[in-house]
């Protein structure tokens, strides 16, 4: 691949990514201008007599809530572009420093479930192609078709009651004990914290990666080359990991890249059900909040995380297909 192709490819997804973040930011604003919900009330609470008239409009006055939408949208745009997110009104702290707190939590959620569903998804893709037909087989499949057609926020509930209700093996909720400082918190606390959304996201994350490797493998075994070495006696694991592996490997470690915004979606629910203080959980907040600062931005940086997933995805594909490299 050639500099000037590569070049050009950037500048590309340059322009799709700032596309994709201006039509973001003027359907959320649009959206956010059209809610029922009074920003004022909502940070002062449901005791209105508490603030005078003078008072409510100065607190307009103060957020530029007097202002047209055109005019605010404008003016956080012009704020946005020189890095200035805002400031929540729900934690009286800036924008980007909650997002970057939240992220950080909701980052280890993701990741272990990232990891723990492509592992598992995998290999029981491999186990359902290698036996098709089998009991087995129909077994993972139907497994499969069930976890699809799960909703996380329900499953979330079922584990919620089952390992922290009934057998009180985990904590119902939160990141980390309560009442305990930072510092005291031991990391077996912190893994038993996270067990249940980990699973939860997991679980309902491994359908889609077992479902893809099973077919990409039953596409490699029924090609002429692998028929051709199981008339040559290769059979089982050996015939699976000298023809099928290789072939099977990328393409679904390239789906598993793609499927990050699934991945923040199914997060937003199982941080809800568990009180995991992630960005998904900031995010609801900000939105029954009518936290507009916030909620914008991690709409904003919600959108550069999923754009950034279907890029990684994207450049694992060309490293795995010469072709398309040399269409870069």
């Amino acid at each position: 691949m050639g500099s000037g192709k590569f070049i050009k490819y950037i500048l590309g997804k340059a322009l799709k990514l700032s596309t994709l973040l201006v039509a973001v930011s003027i359907l959320s604003f649009t959206l956010v201008s059209l809610s029922p919900i009074d920003s004022v009330q909502s940070y002062i609470g449901a005791d209105m007599t508490r603030v005078s008239p003078d008072q409510r409009a100065n607190i307009e006055e103060y957020w530029g809530l007097n202002d047209s939408s055109i005019q605010q949208f404008m003016s956080w745009g012009a704020a946005v572009l020189q890095g200035d997110l805002g400031t929540s009104l729900l934690y009286r702290d800036s924008v980007a420093g909650i997002i970057a707190e939240r992220f950080a939590a909701s980052l280890v959620l993701m990741s272990t479930a990232w990891i723990i569903s492509g592992i598992i998804g995998f290999t029981l893709g491999v186990v359902s192609g290698m036996r098709e037909g089998s009991l087995a087989d129909r077994a993972i499949k139907g497994y499969c078709f069930i976890l699809a057609s799960t909703p996380a926020f329900w499953l979330g509930l079922l584990c919620l009651i089952l390992f922290s209700v009934w057998l009180g093996w985990f904590p119902v909720g939160l990141g980390s004990p309560a009442g305990i400082l930072e510092g005291d918190i031991s990391l077996l606390e912190r893994l038993r914290h996270l067990f249940l959304p980990a699973l939860t996201l997991s679980v309902v994350g491994v359908a889609n990666v077992t479902l893809h490797t099973r077919q990409k493998l039953l596409e490699v075994l029924d090609s002429e080359y692998v028929r051709f070495a199981m008339a040559n006696g290769e059979k089982g694991f050996t015939l699976f990991r000298r023809h099928g592996l290789r072939n099977i490997a990328m393409p679904a470690i390239s789906l598993h890249f793609a499927s990050f915004g699934e991945l923040f979606g199914g997060a937003v629910l199982a941080e809800q059900v568990f009180s995991y203080p992630g960005l998904g959980q900031a995010v609801v907040e900000a939105g029954l909040g009518s936290d507009v600062p916030l909620l914008l931005g991690i709409v904003l940086f919600t959108a550069l995380f999923v754009f950034t997933g279907n890029l990684l995805a994207d450049l694992l594909y060309r490293l795995v297909d010469p072709r398309m490299r040399r269409g870069m």
